[in-house]
């Protein structure tokens, strides 16, 4: 899959739509990449992860929201990426600055055999990577179903 034949937009009519959407996502991604997840609660950001963790060959049973504990990390082994790191920062929403030392995201987004996603990252400067690929995803509603926006920030995206 090329960035040629990758959707713009999506309709997500349930939650199965959703995690091959990040299983789609997960074709185009080298380590080091950042997915940045943007949307309401409950949209579907952390489905969207789980697909995109079975994927690139993790464990779908250990994907959780990571609201209460800021970040989780999954173990993968696909393409030379050996981690998913998954961040939801809800509830640093508000504040000035991110704390990213609290949250240990500095570290992660630095990781070289990782993929990164930032669930809610749009209340903060983002502090990617040197030359690091972004992605963003932003999920809403529309009737009956999810809908997703997705695009590259980066020049390279393909």
């Amino acid at each position: 899959m090329t960035e040629e034949s990758f959707p713009s937009e999506a309709v997500l009519p349930d939650a199965e739509a959703t995690e091959a959407l990040g299983a789609r996502i997960a074709v185009l991604m080298r380590p080091g990449d950042l997915v940045l997840l943007e949307g309401p609660l409950g949209a579907g950001k952390t489905t969207l992860v789980r697909g995109l963790v079975t994927a690139l060959g993790g464990d779908a049973g250990e994907v959780c929201s990571p609201t209460y504990v800021l970040l989780e990390s999954y173990a993968v082994r696909s393409g030379g990426i050996a981690t998913v790191h998954h961040a939801d920062l809800y509830r640093l929403r508000g504040r000035p600055t991110a704390p990213w030392d609290e949250v240990g995201l500095g570290d992660v987004i630095e990781d070289p055999t990782a993929v990164t996603a930032v669930e809610w990252p749009e209340s903060w400067e983002w502090l990617g990577g040197q030359g690091a690929r972004v992605l963003r995803v932003r999920l809403d509603y529309r009737d009956d179903a999810r809908t997703a926006a997705v695009g590259w920030e980066t020049d390279d995206g393909a």
